[in-house]
């Protein structure tokens, strides 16, 4: 069977994308030829565009057409003029639920995680050590070292120890407005489920993010804080952080595994280093495993205020009820605020490697990232790091930054993440363990051992979208469950932890 050469998504778009490059004079679909070499992932028009005519995917106007555009011609980010962004006022709720029987069902309902008093289970059994400052990060890396090497192999059913070192906590206007978003980042990471309830801050002694702005007053306590300019010399606070470890590491290693139902799994999405079969291939297929998740009683979580920005209305529709709309709306408006006051507009967000995957401008790469959401109702929406009250598909308005979305959705406490990308990033989170999707079996074959599922079948029509959407369910259970591990996790590819702080530093 021969592979095909291009990729429509509805019957009104006036564009396909290219499965592969294609050389001129190509005939790329059937009566059309190529006018030029198209790269692969770029576009390539259907019929005449004239000046000014809409250029569609998805069903969805892209931009505009700058000049007169042939048929057969590539289409690439210089020749489109950006639409405006949709209005988020009076979005209309509540026109696209779809009833939670009618999502595909979990081939599996449970799982082995480790159950928390309260919130969701974890998917390791970690060591949790925070600093309150970036002055104590230092300290803290070189002590890490020491109890992976003197302790932790004491403790055989602790996963390991993880230091979370942040740019904040002093230099910074710890009252302004704003300061509640990276305190509430820093406070509910100390909490995350896979620190098992065990608390470990570490302080320098005088910065100005103080144990009070992110413990209650019954936690703040000789045994679960520690202030390095409490301890004479080096050796002194070494023994000091090895002795608080060590009791911390005993009280883990009682944990145990345990079959739990999905309702204990809270689960983020993400996509980054995106392409053109982005929204094809990986990102469908990760919704596919969304729904399963969901009509199976888990709590999916998806992200990225840009990337959502031109399909709002279309969040909108899957919203629940009015407050759910509403509450996506003030997110919208107030990210819109952030942008204009920083001087840019929304289409700041796409990257080189985007655009040389064949993305023209945000409008298209919203599109494509709006589907890794799957199409479960909406129940709620979340500010940056607060976490979830329900169970469901949740928006959790955060950045598209990779680095500061995933922060944010360890703080709202996900277990595991999901990462879509077409272009190929190392990025792993250390707290939560990443799977990583593309949407192209060249970025694999290129990736082999870093890619963990390729999506990119779907694209070239050997598979279906439910066909990968399964394998992602699976996996995800797998890795949740301590049975399978990604390969951000194997080589130990692990990003900062850089929390959102749109507050002032002085």
């Amino acid at each position: 069977m021969s592979q095909r050469l291009y990729v429509k998504i509805r019957e009104e778009d006036n564009v396909a994308i290219a499965v592969r490059d294609i050389r001129a004079g190509t005939q790329a679909v059937e009566g059309i030829a190529a006018n030029q070499d198209i790269p692969q992932a770029h576009k390539i028009a259907l019929c005449d565009i004239p000046a000014g005519g809409e250029i569609i995917r998805y069903g969805v106007v892209l931009g505009y057409a700058i000049h007169d555009i042939r048929k057969g011609d590539w289409i690439n980010e210089h020749m489109l003029d950006l639409p405006e962004s949709p209005s988020v006022d009076d979005m209309e709720f509540g026109t696209n639920l779809v009833k939670n029987e009618d999502l595909p069902m979990p081939v599996r309902t449970t799982w082995m995680g480790y159950k928390n008093a309260e919130g969701p289970a974890g998917t390791r059994n970690l060591l949790g050590i925070v600093t309150t400052v970036q002055c104590a990060a230092g300290v803290l890396k070189v002590a890490v070292e020491r109890i992976r090497k003197e302790l932790l192999p004491k403790y055989p059913n602790v996963d390991g120890v993880v230091v979370v070192t942040h740019p904040y906590g002093c230099g910074v206007a710890i009252n302004a407005p704003l300061a509640y978003i990276p305190i509430r980042a820093i406070t509910n990471v100390i909490r995350h489920p896979n620190f098992g309830g065990q608390i470990m801050v570490v302080g320098l002694g005088c910065e100005k993010l103080t144990y009070d702005r992110v413990l209650p007053k019954e936690d703040i306590t000789p045994e679960n804080v520690l202030t390095l300019q409490d301890y004479g010399g080096h050796d002194a606070m070494m023994n000091a952080i090895m002795e608080m470890a060590e009791k911390k590491l005993k009280k883990l290693n009682e944990r145990k595994r345990e079959e739990l139902p999905l309702s204990d799994l809270l689960i983020g999405m993400q996509c980054g280093g995106s392409d053109a079969f982005s929204g094809v291939s990986a990102n469908p297929s990760a919704g596919y495993a969304a729904d399963m998740l969901v009509r199976g009683g888990a709590t999916v979580m998806f992200s990225e205020v840009t990337e959502v920005r031109d399909g709002v209305h279309m969040l909108a529709a899957r919203c629940a009820d009015a407050h759910t709309r509403d509450r996506l709306a003030e997110e919208m408006k107030w990210y819109d605020k952030y942008l204009a006051d920083g001087g840019v507009g929304r289409d700041a967000n796409p990257t080189p490697g985007n655009k040389q995957g064949g993305l023209a401008n945000i409008v298209e790469k919203a599109m494509g990232s709006i589907a890794k959401s799957g199409t479960s109702q909406i129940v709620e929406v979340l500010s940056p790091a607060e976490k979830p009250t329900k169970h469901g598909l949740i928006y959790a308005a955060t950045p598209a930054s990779d680095i500061v979305c995933g922060p944010s959705q360890v703080a709202s406490g996900i277990g595991l993440q999901v990462f879509m990308t077409g272009r190929g990033t190392p990025y792993g989170l250390d707290i939560s363990p990443v799977i990583k999707v593309c949407s192209r079996n060249e970025m694999k074959n290129h990736w082999f051992d870093l890619i963990d599922i390729s999506a990119g079948d779907v694209a070239t029509g050997e598979r279906t979208i439910a066909d990968v959407g399964r394998e992602i369910f699976d996996m995800i259970l797998d890795v949740a469950s301590g049975i399978r591990e990604p390969y951000s996790d194997k080589y130990g590819f692990h990003n900062d932890m850089c929390f959102f702080n749109p507050a002032p530093i002085t």
